[in-house]
């Protein structure tokens, strides 16, 4: 046995990848599924215009799109490409299934989701973590230096499609059925965040940031 003891470790001894690790990942993963970044532009891009003109069933495909979306990312990223590198990430892809699952449910039970049709600030920060999931995230690959080819884009990665995520249940009604959906992205966000953290890369506050404005968006008076 050796002589160090537990209360010796740091957070940082606990990582399992490197930092150029973690950014080949999004290269690779890239690589291997370009041109389907277009596509998943293009289909956010939809979701976004359904989401600014809510209609039931266009909540429903909404919902659907993001459904089929936790159910890819968990084959496609975190079982082919995470887990390999890091084992901690097989207890995470049933998760995953789990909020694919809970979409699915909760979307379709009698009277599925709704979302708000005038403009309220719940309405606003929940289309605003929406946005900035399809629109604005791809582009912090810029300021981490990993450049476009780690770009990170909804749909095909695991940060973006959970904001993504928890912009649509930080407003949706009703409230019963929103909270549960907020419960797994959220954790996501918070563990993306330390994880980033601790590779010391820029941004780390980001998928933070998002489960705050989720909360707050959540909590904020229905009238208001």
């Amino acid at each position: 046995m050796g002589n160090s003891a537990w209360w010796t470790y740091r957070p940082e001894d606990l990582l399992m990848v490197s930092p150029r690790v973690y950014a080949r990942l999004f290269e690779l993963h890239n690589q291997a599924l370009w041109p389907a970044q277009l596509l998943a532009l293009v289909l956010g891009a939809a979701a976004l215009v359904l989401l600014l003109r809510p209609r039931p069933w266009g909540t429903r495909l909404v919902v659907a799109l993001l459904a089929v979306a936790w159910i890819f990312v968990a084959w496609a990223f975190l079982w082919q490409r995470y887990a390999p590198v890091h084992w901690g990430m097989n207890y995470v892809i049933p998760l995953f299934a789990l909020q694919a699952l809970l979409l699915v449910i909760l979307g379709n039970l009698r009277g599925g989701l709704r979302l708000p049709g005038r403009w309220s600030a719940r309405r606003g920060l929940g289309i605003g973590l929406f946005a900035y999931a399809l629109l604005l995230h791809p582009l912090t690959a810029l300021a981490t230096g990993r450049g476009l080819s780690g770009a990170e884009v909804i749909g095909l990665t695991p940060d973006p499609l959970a904001i993504a995520t928890l912009g649509l249940a930080a407003m949706a009604e009703p409230a019963r059925r929103a909270w549960p959906l907020l419960i797994i992205p959220g954790l996501w966000c918070l563990q993306s965040g330390l994880t980033l953290e601790l590779l010391g890369e820029q941004g780390a506050w980001l998928p933070l940031l998002a489960v705050a404005v989720a909360l707050a968006a959540r909590l904020w008076p229905r009238d208001a």
